[in-house]
């Protein structure tokens, strides 16, 4: 009988569960995950700068298509770093039927991510992506595949393709999605494509996968009951979600009403009814809100198989958000003071988000009227159908003339921030404009911010995510529960050198 993690590490934001944190986690025993979210682009920065500790050509060196590989180094990585001040490196924005560079870079940068927080322990290790942000899906999939992934979790939307997907790569099948565009036409091509052999160059066949787990991020018994009957594939087990997670929040059901602070309202048919998920047959996991050891203990009892947990995840020590930032909002939990805003207008996806209030932050208006509008990145770009028969691509935290002049409209623009930009320079990896302005940044997190104080020993000011495991597993010790995971199979690895 398989063993389920009573612990699932959150995968959060660009680089926040990063490969360090969820190899630490992964150690433990319990189930790590990092964030598949723009790791294209992370991984350029870091070559941008140098690539401290060589991580980054470490994993390069075990990707099995060396050509690739050689590629990807070679035009990227700057010997010393780039100057400090100096930009990073522009890429290409994701579109469909993409160039086979922009294809390989997600291949490759989530292959490394993978690789490395696998490295040094047999436990799974899992990877976590936005449904919002379709674009990069299929070959992002197929690079963490490559990497031995054992669980993939997908929210923020309804996964139904990403099982067939899966199942796809590991029966050496090529894979195709349907990408969501606004206003398609009745007949109108909206499939993606992917096909890993039109880039396995020089080899004879492709490595041997092993289809990995898939858990679907889901916010209600509907959409629950949905993924497990409409999904392309096997549906491996659910995290429930609730509406005080940090991120992206599911929108209220019925009509939106805000209240005084005007945040979203959620009721009663935005609650969970959890015999009825005992009763779906698959395991699952309760996440909002259930970093604590009573909660742990409380969703066992209920039949949950555990919980996920993203923000005291966070605030550790391994996670890749920036000292300052841990710094500061550690200070508001110790005070109490800590202050989360779901804020229902932020993200260009129409989802309300969490949002951390803190000086300095695009969370200040002042620091959010100052930013002059750009869209560089492109992650969470609205595919809509164009003239002619083709797709294009609009963001309504693009310039607000440009958005219009897609079709947009002037109202949805309001109160909109870049969350791609924002979320890179929560990491340290903000980008240097004209006039030598700076990416501000934005930082998400769960309702339960305050509560992140029990995880610091006395006399400290900073937690490890190894305390975090240690004071979640304290509740559910002493009655005998034992922490298990299953082993996934090492990936098939060839060296590659670059």
């Amino acid at each position: 009988m398989i063993q389920f993690p009573k612990i699932i590490q959150g995968g959060m934001g660009v680089g926040v569960s990063n490969w360090r944190l969820a190899q630490t986690v992964s150690k433990l025993g319990q189930l790590g995950v990092v964030s598949g979210t723009a790791l294209d682009q992370l991984f350029v920065r870091r070559l941008a700068d140098g690539d401290k500790g060589g991580h980054m050509r470490r994993g390069l060196d075990a990707f099995p298509f060396p050509e690739m590989a050689r590629r990807i180094w070679h035009e990227y990585f700057v010997p010393g770093g780039k100057p400090s001040g100096a930009p990073y490196p522009a890429t290409t924005m994701h579109q469909r039927g993409g160039s086979s560079k922009v294809l390989e870079l997600c291949m490759v940068s989530n292959f490394v991510e993978v690789f490395l927080a696998r490295e040094g322990h047999k436990n799974p290790v899992g990877i976590n992506f936005l449904e919002k942000v379709q674009l990069p899906h299929l070959s992002s999939i197929y690079g963490a595949m490559l990497a031995g992934v054992g669980y993939v979790l997908m929210g923020a939307g309804i996964p139904l393709h990403i099982p067939g997907v899966l199942d796809a790569y590991a029966a050496g099948r090529p894979a195709e999605y349907k990408l969501v565009v606004a206003g398609a036409l009745p007949g109108q091509d909206t499939q993606m494509h992917f096909d890993p052999s039109e880039h396995a160059e020089g080899m004879l066949s492709l490595p041997v996968l092993t289809r990995p787990r898939f858990l679907a991020i889901v916010s209600s018994n509907t959409l629950a009951t949905t993924m497990l009957r409409r999904a392309s594939g096997r549906v491996d087990g659910l995290v429930i979600e609730s509406p005080t997670a940090g991120g992206h929040n599911a929108p209220p059901r019925g009509k939106l009403r805000l209240n005084d602070a005007g945040e979203p309202v959620y009721g009663d048919r935005d609650s969970v009814n959890i015999a009825d998920l005992r009763e779906l047959g698959v395991p699952f996991w309760l996440a909002g809100g259930y970093g604590s050891p009573d909660k742990l203990r409380e969703a066992l009892e209920q039949g949950a198989a555990g919980v996920q947990v993203g923000t005291a995840f966070a605030f550790s020590e391994e996670s890749g958000l920036r000292a300052d930032l841990k710094k500061n909002l550690l200070a508001q939990a110790i005070a109490g003071t800590g202050d989360v805003f779901t804020d229902p207008l932020a993200s260009p996806t129409g989802f309300p988000f969490k949002v951390a209030q803190l000086i300095g932050t695009s969370s200040d208006p002042v620091i959010y009227q100052e930013r002059k509008r750009v869209c560089d990145l492109g992650y969470l770009r609205e595919p809509y159908a164009a003239p002619e028969g083709k797709i294009a691509y609009r963001c309504s935290a693009e310039p607000v003339a440009a958005y219009v002049s897609k079709g947009g409209k002037v109202e949805d623009t309001v109160g909109r921030k870049c969350l791609c930009n924002a979320l890179l320079a929560n990491i340290g990896y903000a980008q240097t404009r004209k006039n030598d302005q700076v990416e501000p940044a934005l930082v998400t997190v769960g309702d339960d911010l305050n509560t992140i104080v029990q995880f610091l020993a006395e006399g400290r000011q900073t937690y490890r995510a190894a305390d975090v495991v240690a004071t979640l597993l304290s509740g559910v010790v002493e009655t005998g529960q034992v922490t298990e995971t299953a082993s996934i199979p090492e990936p098939l690895l060839v060296a590659a050198s670059a």
